[in-house]
């Protein structure tokens, strides 16, 4: 039976008066027991700064762990059923995986914890990573930075930026593919290192914001660098690397990896980037040229769509409504330019160009109506509303600290951003 159904009168009403007895100041950060005492609070994990290793995460979560096949889920009672609906907010991964319990909640429970899961303020945050060279091969490594790899945020009231989380020693920074889904930061490929050699990784792992761990999620089917690693409609697509055409796709509920149909033979021999919008998936890459592909996953079907006039490599592209918006750096002349592709009538426009002396490369984000263009050294704002679309004036301060390239993503954190929270 569901958390909020059970013959005692009542109930319901006891459960909604445990959600407004808490106090503003500990909004979602305590537990309310049996007795509605205030418990210590265990969302977060040790200081952002410390690093992580395989042993700490295999504790705190498991080798990625499968679907919860126990028949005793917990018994969900008047006094446990806030400490439960919290307990699945903070773990959502782990409930989704267990039709023991996922399996008897209606589909206005399921969305209420996924809410729930999903409320809070919402932040920029960037991971650094290290570029593959187009020079490089899997058999020729080269020497790299051993310090721990970062991620940052930035304050929504003070602009600056702060320490996150850092990435466990066993994450591949080197080109793996980031993204998010579900308010987890998953990490997926990259290029690893195996008997003194570099080699691809299949490994997948991801980051839990309500908690501050890191944990293993099942591996993919095959090792790949240089991919690209978008979430649509609640799934992972893990999309082409270097020399790949194949797709995989990932279901959290299943804890499942499968194969779609590949990239068209000869399309590219790495994307460039990926972006989901409407429904389908948009991966852009050539050498020659520039194409765009578009896949279907009701038909599970790649197809053309119409190329830009732009022969340049572009720096970044992003999704917003019906829109894909692609950044340009133009160092000829000193700007960045932007490009706009309607998925609807399957039409290019031009964008606008924002003066920028000695462009440096960056990735970009979407948060709200604003998409954020974010280097070491600024983070330019571009604003898409209905009613106004271009760049603002104000320049934002790129993490300066931070360390090779950096690729931004949006995380939701749990009330109120303070130093504490971010164990500073």
């Amino acid at each position: 039976q569901s958390h909020c159904s059970t013959k005692q009168p009542g109930f319901r009403s006891a459960c909604r008066a445990k959600r407004r007895r808490k106090s503003p100041a500990v909004s979602g950060r305590l537990c309310v027991r049996r007795h509605g005492e205030p418990q210590p609070d265990r969302r977060r994990g040790s200081p952002a700064a410390a690093p992580v290793t395989m042993d700490q995460m295999a504790a705190d979560e498991g080798k990625h762990p499968g679907p919860d096949r126990s028949d005793n889920p917990p018994q969900i009672t008047v006094e446990n059923c806030y400490e439960l609906l919290e307990e699945a907010n903070d773990h959502y991964l782990k409930v989704l995986r267990s039709p023991a319990v996922f399996g008897r909640l209606t589909a206005a429970e399921r969305e209420l914890i996924l809410a729930r899961r999903m409320e809070g303020r919402k932040v920029l945050a960037v991971a650094e990573t290290c570029e593959v060279l187009d020079s490089s091969r899997p058999q020729s490594p080269q020497r790299e930075d051993p310090a721990p790899r970062r991620v940052f945020c930035l304050h929504p009231d003070s602009q600056r930026w702060e320490l996150l989380t850092v990435l466990p020693e066993e994450v591949p920074a080197k080109g793996s593919g980031m993204c998010t889904l579900y308010n987890y930061l998953f990490v997926a490929g990259g290029m690893g290192t195996q008997d003194g050699r570099s080699t691809a990784s299949d490994r997948v792992f991801c980051f839990n914001p309500r908690t501050g761990h890191w944990s293993r999620v099942r591996p993919l089917t095959q090792p790949r660098c240089q991919l690209r690693l978008v979430s649509m409609d609640g799934h992972l697509y893990a999309i082409g690397g270097e020399c790949l055409f194949t797709v995989e796709r990932y279901d959290p509920r299943a804890d499942r990896w499968a194969h779609v149909a590949p990239l068209p033979k000869g399309s590219f021999a790495v994307a460039h980037e990926a972006v989901s919008c409407g429904g389908a998936l948009f991966v852009s890459g050539g050498s020659l040229f520039y194409r765009l592909l578009r896949y279907d996953s009701r038909r599970d079907e790649w197809e053309e769509c119409p190329f830009n006039e732009s022969r340049r490599r572009s720096a970044d592209m992003v999704a917003h409504r019906s829109l894909i918006y692609r950044f340009d750096v133009e160092r000829e002349r000193a700007a960045v330019s932007v490009y706009r592709y309607n998925t609807l009538v399957k039409v290019w426009l031009g964008g606008a160009r924002f003066p920028l002396d000695n462009p440096q490369p960056f990735r970009c984000a979407v948060l709200g109506d604003r998409i954020y263009c974010v280097s070491r050294g600024h983070a330019l704002q571009f604003e898409v509303r209905e009613e106004r679309e271009g760049f603002l004036s104000e320049v934002l301060p790129g993490p300066a600290e931070a360390r090779g390239s950096l690729v931004p993503f949006v995380l939701s954190t749990f009330g109120p951003i303070r130093e504490k929270d971010l164990g500073l």
